[in-house]
């Protein structure tokens, strides 16, 4: 026989996987008992058929049996709901099932009810007889569908069998198929379609005594002992480094450096098991070499999600083939304008056409845009460089006070400072290691970049000035220039560009830094580390299931498509095959997780300050923000909600210490998930409540917010004024092209952008990964609070979250609607809807999932 897989209820998506005569087994523990019936007696049904039923007491059906059973058991009837990711492999499940009479005949489903009991004399739990699934159902639809179809089993149990706590299920068939449910006499509920919750959340130490032993061994089970390649029907969780972004067995120009290590650190992923390259031992096999790259099964994307994506690529072929035509109709594409189709009546974010990017829509850009995280105020003029200088060349900027003395509203520098009045969005440090690499790609030329913005009397920004920096070479100094704000026509040209290239910057910041790195690579170690130290009965993976979902399949897929050799982002961002060099730096220079969290990343850039009397506990310095405001009602309502929680749980420290699972998990996403930063004294301890609760609020505002604040508002950024890349430096007088820019600037200017196809290329990808699905799980939604019984104070909070979620919205709509708020609601400004809660399918530019869904 083939060794049995005993697994307790998993908070992801179930899906039974095992290749054809493999036996599988799985176990769950038991949903809650229906609200309406927790101060009834427990009742059995002697015939239940969906919602009629015959019933009678325990004591009743016990003294039946002792007149009618010399064996003195129970009959119990049960309904199991089922379904198939298409109606041929449902067929064959229903036809297997029809011939599965008997648990001999090598085939079908057999179940069978686990105890919270141990039986006294084996000191094991006590188990009922196995049940067979049969053919009759009622109310479902036709073999030929893929919609849920019903199935009952019969469960024989002794009279002292006890309060049932988990259930068996064995597959014994060929197809894979989705448990959506299981009711126990029409009282007892597996809420499958969310793998199947446990009767009330238990700390490890509060685990009954006939679950204790099975709930260790799904951790081990879930860990696997780091061998083996992956099969796709696997459940394992373990770690790797990033070896399999590149291909060196097609030559040295598709091999990339793996990440992780001290050479290039960055988080960890999950291990596939892959063999490694032949022209490199160290590098793995890329994804669609030989076989489909692993990720847990229980990550899988659902049927509507996998249709979605699909769907996804067919339009985004569509939107390129359409875009492409573009330059055939127009004979003069240096006077093209496009503007992208509006949705809802609003233009997308970015949405321009060939127009100058005014300075006014420059600067909203880094409060209300899609890469609001890096305006930081100025401390320090001019600004210093932390890289070595001997390397890199002096420190000091090039900045001086002449360049922006008369943008300051009268003030001098220091007293612009002094008065929290300049800003700066600063690239430099970041790109300068690897711009030589860069400016030697074909059609990629970029800067490190320095931008300064004066807060204005009217709560905006305004740029004063523009610093441009180039690395010394081996005979020269470094290159430095400086613009302003033009004052002619030459001037507003080399203005436009230099702004163009900042755009470049940021770009490259918001996709590899802010929304790959910190957002879906960081998060990943969390989830790996929850599935293997945190059982699902942990009242802590309860809190965090909604915001683990599909995060390891999107990432996968990402090492697939995206950020792999010649993939999506490095033929589209100014890096290219040096892209994920600019991730790792970030990761070894800026990343800190205690100040990920949103009030600590807004204190640490200076934009705001501690306040115990404001309603967030600080007070925003640029306070019409809309990014940092919509976003402190999220960190707000989701600290409330952890609070509640947290502080039910664990009401004293010494039980947070005590939490083996809790302390394995936090101690493995630092020392295994994040290695690289294991020795950092910055992790934050974690030793009582208000501990987990920043830990926790931190994780949640990360998978749900941010990550929506950065991707949603991509859609349709087809904005050749806001460019993904460079093809030209600016021009310098002794440059040979210097006289052609004078005499058609603006041919120059469009020449630098990227092509009209890489922009189709680039938009048609973007109007995809940045879109909903239909089966979008929405902040403040959880489909499992029926079936949950962790007490009347939880589901309250619960409740007062989804309130306050829907307070939220309202929140955001009037302030778009606010004549006062500058930055979001005056002529020409489109509103900041990226935090709104909800939204439809497909790309709205709003809506907040609970989880990094794509």
């Amino acid at each position: 026989m083939a060794a049995c897989n005993i697994l307790l209820a998993s908070s992801t998506r179930f899906l039974l996987n095992v290749k054809p005569f493999q036996r599988r087994k799985k176990l769950f523990t038991f949903n809650s008992i229906l609200p309406n019936y927790t101060r009834k007696p427990l009742e059995y049904s002697s015939k239940a058929i969906l919602g009629h039923a015959e019933t009678c007491s325990v004591e009743e059906k016990l003294a039946k049996t002792e007149k009618d059973e010399p064996s003195r058991t129970i009959s119990l009837s049960a309904i199991v709901t089922v379904k198939c990711a298409n109606p041929t492999d449902l067929k064959d499940v229903i036809f297997q099932l029809m011939n599965a009479s008997s648990a001999t005949n090598g085939r079908g489903v057999v179940l069978q009810l686990v105890s919270s009991e141990l039986d006294p004399h084996t000191r094991e739990p006590k188990l009922s007889r196995e049940a067979v699934l049969n053919m009759s159902y009622s109310n479902g639809p036709s073999s030929g569908s893929s919609d849920p179809q019903t199935f009952r089993v019969q469960f024989t149990v002794d009279h002292n069998f006890g309060v049932p706590g988990a259930i068996m299920v064995y597959n014994k068939y060929e197809k894979e198929f989705f448990l959506v449910s299981i009711s126990v006499e029409g009282f007892v509920n597996f809420d499958c379609k969310s793998w199947i919750q446990p009767q009330k959340a238990y700390l490890p130490f509060q685990t009954p005594a006939g679950l204790k032993k099975l709930r260790e061994r799904e951790l081990q089970e879930l860990r696997g002992d780091g061998t083996g390649t992956r099969l796709a029907s696997d459940r394992i969780y373990d770690y790797d480094v990033y070896n399999d972004l590149g291909d060196p067995d097609k030559g040295i120009e598709h091999a990339r450096p793996a990440l992780g290590g001290q050479q290039n650190p960055h988080p960890r992923r999950c291990r596939t098991g892959r063999p490694p390259t032949i022209a490199d031992a160290n590098a793995e096999i890329p994804a669609g070499c030989s076989k489909p790259v692993y990720v847990p099964r229980d990550e899988e994307f659902e049927e509507s999600k996998s249709r979605y994506v699909s769907t996804g690529k067919l339009k985004a072929v569509f939107g390129y083939l359409m875009f492409s035509l573009v330059p055939n109709l127009y004979s003069d594409v240096t006077n093209l304008k496009i503007k992208l189709p509006h949705y809802q009546n609003n233009s997308p974010p970015g949405a321009m056409g060939f127009s100058d990017l005014g300075d006014d829509e420059f600067a909203l850009r880094v409060l209300a845009g899609i890469n609001p995280l890096n305006i930081e105020r100025l401390t320090n003029f001019p600004p210093r460089s932390k890289l070595d200088p001997s390397i890199y060349g002096p420190l000091e900027s090039a900045l001086k006070e002449e360049h922006i003395i008369s943008h300051l509203d009268g003030m001098s520098v220091q007293q612009a400072m002094d008065k929290k009045k300049l800003f700066i969005l600063d690239y430099h440090d970041l790109y300068l290691p690897i711009l030589n690499q860069i400016n030697a790609l074909d059609d990629r030329k970029s800067y490190a970049t320095r931008t300064l913005f004066f807060l204005t009397s009217a709560g905006t920004l305004k740029p004063v000035a523009i610093e441009l920096s180039l690395p010394k070479g081996e005979l020269t100094v470094s290159s430095k220039q400086v613009l302003t704000p033009p004052i002619d026509d030459t001037s507003n040209w080399l203005w436009q560009l230099a702004k163009a290239h900042v755009c470049t910057n940021d770009s490259g910041v918001h996709q590899l830094v802010n929304h790959w790195l910190r957002v879906h690579a960081c998060m990943e170690p969390v989830i790996i580390a929850a599935h293997r130290q945190l059982s699902i009965m942990h009242p802590i993976f309860k809190l965090l299931k909604p915001h683990l979902r599909y995060t390891l399949r999107v990432n996968t897929t990402a090492r697939e498509t995206l950020i792999n050799a010649g993939g999506t982002i490095e033929s589209f961002y100014a890096p290219g095959q040096y892209c994920m060099q600019l991730a790792c730096s970030a990761y070894r220079d800026f990343w800190r997780f205690d100040q990920e969290g949103l009030p600590a990343d807004l204190i640490r850039r200076g934009i705001a300050v501690p306040d115990p009397k404001d309603e967030h506990g600080l007070r925003l310095l640029i306070e019409d923000y809309p990014y940092a405001n919509d976003g402190l009602l999220y960190w707000s309502a989701i600290d409330k909600l952890v609070k509640t929680y947290v502080n039910h749980y664990y009401p004293n420290a010494v039980l947070i210490q005590d939490d083996k699972e809790l302390q394995a998990w936090y101690r493995e996403v630092i020392n295994v998930g994040h290695a690289d930063h294991r020795f950092a004294t910055w992790w934050p301890n974690l030793e009582t409540p208000d501990d987990l609760i920043k830990i926790l609020t931190t994780l949640i505002w990360i998978a749900s917010g941010e990550h929506a604040a950065l991707n949603f508002g991509q859609y349709g950024r087809f904005d050749p004024s806001h460019p993904n890349l460079m093809r030209k430096l600016l021009p310098q007088e002794n440059d040979p092209e210097y006289a052609s820019f004078l005499e058609n600037p603006k041919e120059y200017f469009l020449s630098s952008l990227p092509s009209l196809d890489n922009s189709a290329k680039f938009a048609s990808v973007l109007s995809v990964i940045s879109a909903h699905s239909s089966d979008e799980e929405y902040i403040g939604q959880r489909d499992d609070l029926l079936s949950w019984s962790g007490g009347p104070e939880i589901l309250e909070a619960f409740y007062r979250f989804f309130v306050d979620i829907k307070m939220i919205e309202r929140e955001i709509e009037e302030r778009n609607s606010d004549s006062n708020l500058r930055n979001r609601c005056a002529v020409g400004i489109p509103p900041y809807e990226l935090l709104i809660p909800s939204s439809g399918n497909g790309a709205t530019s709003r809506g907040v999932p609970n989880s990094i869904t794509v």
